[in-house]
């Protein structure tokens, strides 16, 4: 009897570490970011294919903005990439696009192939502003006021669902307070 029941009692144990782990990992675009409510990092970075330009964190200022780190190598930036497309057709605020951690050529060749919707694109090839920013793994997103103060932070793949609820009606309010 022993040996019917062992079995048994081992599946329901994996069922139920399944179950939490699952509960676990729905948390995880939930981390709440430390730098709410606090200035954007500095940075000095290049503009990606454009050999000789820079831009600084103090160039966005006065204008809302999404701060979107993504990389062609990452799949969840490749299945975001149509709702950051949707967005910046809109035209609702400016999206700057942090590409970290990647080769410039497989870059470009990301951005021809599914678009670019970004209005300027950022080269973090060592991946020390991904670092000051907190950023777990690709895809993340901040929102920053015109301030230069970040809003909102999403972990993980962008959906419709967010735009509308979180990101949307931030830049809304951010336009009725000027």
């Amino acid at each position: 009897m022993n040996s019917r029941i062992l079995p048994l009692v081992a599946f329901f144990a994996l069922v139920a570490l399944l179950v939490v782990g699952l509960k676990i990992s729905d948390k995880k675009t939930n981390i709440p970011s430390p730098l709410i409510n606090k200035p954007v990092p500095e940075f000095d970075l290049p503009v990606l294919a454009q050999p000789g330009q820079r831009m600084t964190q103090e160039s966005l200022l006065g204008k809302p903005y999404l701060v979107n780190f993504w990389g062609s190598w990452c799949p969840t930036c490749r299945a975001e990439h149509p709702v950051v497309n949707q967005l910046a057709k809109l035209n609702a605020l400016y999206i700057v696009g942090m590409n970290f951690r990647d080769e410039e050529p497989n870059a470009v060749a990301w951005l021809n192939r599914w678009g670019d919707p970004y209005n300027v694109s950022l080269v973090d090839h060592d991946g020390r502003v991904s670092i000051d920013f907190g950023v777990y793994a690709a895809p993340e997103t901040f929102l920053v006021d015109p301030s230069g103060t970040i809003v909102f932070k999403h972990l993980g793949q962008l959906t419709w669902d967010v735009v509308e609820k979180e990101i949307l009606p931030r830049v809304e309010s951010m336009e009725s307070e000027s």
